[in-house]
């Protein structure tokens, strides 16, 4: 198992800060890669909790996003970024993304058209995180005669989250990698990694770019105990973006490409879950197969190595429930065993 992709933790608004850093520190205790903060809409904001995590910790690297430019200009977030890599000695990246529409649209904004505002907020952070000067005109946004008056390092990653062509060509031509949601089937998942690092070598760089994957992950010795564990966590998402699907055709592929689960079962299931059924009684393997990585240590493992040889060089998994720093623990323990 030497050809495995990076494992990492996704931690986001919807748990405490508390919890984060015994998640943050169980991962940093199990020599895992790093710690992903998704900020969702209206949920806690990260930066508090990634900034005690970063303090909390020593080796695991501290990845704040997915900021939203429409909510954080992006001068801000090149100051809080850079600030949050000093904290953590140079451990910190930056994830952007144009994030859900229903979400801006309650604040009054209009994120119709998000392709440009990313394109703008990529040049802006990057020229601030440079410590250059910047005087720049987009057609969104805009930093005229600006630079940061604190030194940050330079390097510091930034990666564009989305899933539709054009952002995922845009994070080829200009961010450091490319962060994939949950609920994307490894088929859909490596024709984005494919697409990103084409579009990079047309632009003519010569770094490939790192693909980042969000999913649930369940592990026990019992692998019908992981199973069930599972299903239930894709349970709580399929409703939600089966419903985004019937609005852009980019997600509905990411739910079925390569999964051999039909409309009309992805249909049913959501109705049923949302009817008040039990995940695990709804939905089958095919379901647990395609959006998570769950079974024992080992054939986790051996999943995400199927992972790595489709293009994905990192895996951020959510470990959830009464078990989670367990899980992660035995993720670790397969994982030096799996290097020897």
């Amino acid at each position: 198992m030497n050809q495995l992709p990076e494992i990492s933790i996704r931690l986001d608004g919807s748990m405490s800060p508390q919890e984060c850093v015994a998640l943050a520190k169980a991962a940093d205790a199990s020599d895992l890669a790093g710690v992903w903060f998704a900020e969702n809409a209206f949920a806690r904001g990260i930066l508090p909790t990634a900034a005690v995590c970063a303090n909390a910790t020593k080796n695991v690297r501290i990845n704040a996003g997915v900021f939203n430019p429409y909510s954080r200009h992006p001068t801000m977030m090149a100051m809080e970024v850079g600030a949050l890599d000093e904290l953590s000695n140079g451990r910190a990246s930056l994830s952007i993304g144009a994030g859900i529409m229903a979400a801006t649209q309650k604040m009054g904004l209009n994120a119709e058209k998000p392709a440009p505002a990313l394109r703008d907020a990529l040049i802006i952070v990057r020229r601030l995180l440079q410590n250059r000067e910047i005087d720049y005109s987009g057609s969104t946004f805009s930093a005229k005669q600006i630079k940061l008056d604190y030194r940050a390092r330079d390097g510091i990653p930034i990666y564009l989250a989305g899933r539709g062509n054009v952002t995922v060509k845009l994070a080829g031509e200009l961010a450091d990698g490319l962060l994939i949601s949950n609920m994307c089937s490894l088929t859909f998942a490596s024709g984005l990694a494919a697409l990103m690092r084409s579009s990079s070598r047309a632009a003519g760089r010569t770094a490939p770019g790192k693909v980042v994957q969000y999913m649930p992950c369940s592990t026990h010795a019992d692998s019908r105990q992981a199973f069930t564990a599972a299903k239930t966590a894709i349970g709580e998402m399929l409703p939600r973006f089966w419903l985004l699907g019937q609005k852009l055709e980019s997600a509905k592929e990411a739910l079925l490409a390569g999964t051999h689960i039909s409309e009309a079962e992805f249909s049913d299931c959501g109705r049923r879950i949302l009817a008040g059924e039990k995940a695990a009684a709804v939905l089958d393997d095919r379901f647990v197969t395609a959006f998570s990585l769950s079974g024992t240590p080992d054939q986790c493992l051996a999943r995400a190595q199927e992972y790595k040889a489709m293009g994905i060089d990192e895996l951020a998994l959510t470990f959830s429930g009464p078990r989670a720093a367990e899980e992660m623990t035995a993720i670790g323990v397969a994982l030096s065993s799996a290097s020897v």
